[in-house]
């Protein structure tokens, strides 16, 4: 298996790739920036956990992503609040990443678990 093959890891691309492609143009390069590199973490650190071959290390960066992606959730709520990210798409957004939040800590569990029974 191969961190391409996480629907997690899929899903979190293809967001991060949307928030780039819908605020490419625009000028608060400081809040266009925070966001975009919170949503570029979230898959980055999927992969960079899994990648370390180690079932303790990806849960460290399993982690790393979860906070990443309730760090996008709460940009996305404060661009809907000050006018920069409309309704339809924030809340499309902001439903994204709550899955993805639920994805990402049923791997924890199942790595725990994991990590638990191989002891």
């Amino acid at each position: 298996m191969r961190f391409e093959d996480l629907e997690v890891w899929k899903r979190s691309t293809r967001l991060s790739a949307d928030i780039y492609r819908a605020l490419k143009d625009m000028k608060d390069y400081g809040f266009r920036d925070q966001i975009t590199r919170s949503g570029l973490s979230v898959p980055s650190n999927i992969a960079e956990g899994f990648e370390r071959k180690s079932k303790k290390e990806f849960l460290v960066y399993l982690k790393y992503a979860l906070g990443s992606c309730g760090e996008l959730r709460t940009q996305t709520y404060i661009g809907m609040e000050i006018g920069y990210i409309g309704n339809i798409t924030g809340k499309k957004w902001i439903q994204e990443t709550k899955e993805i939040s639920a994805m990402i800590t049923s791997l924890v569990k199942t790595n725990r678990q994991y990590l638990k029974e191989s002891k």
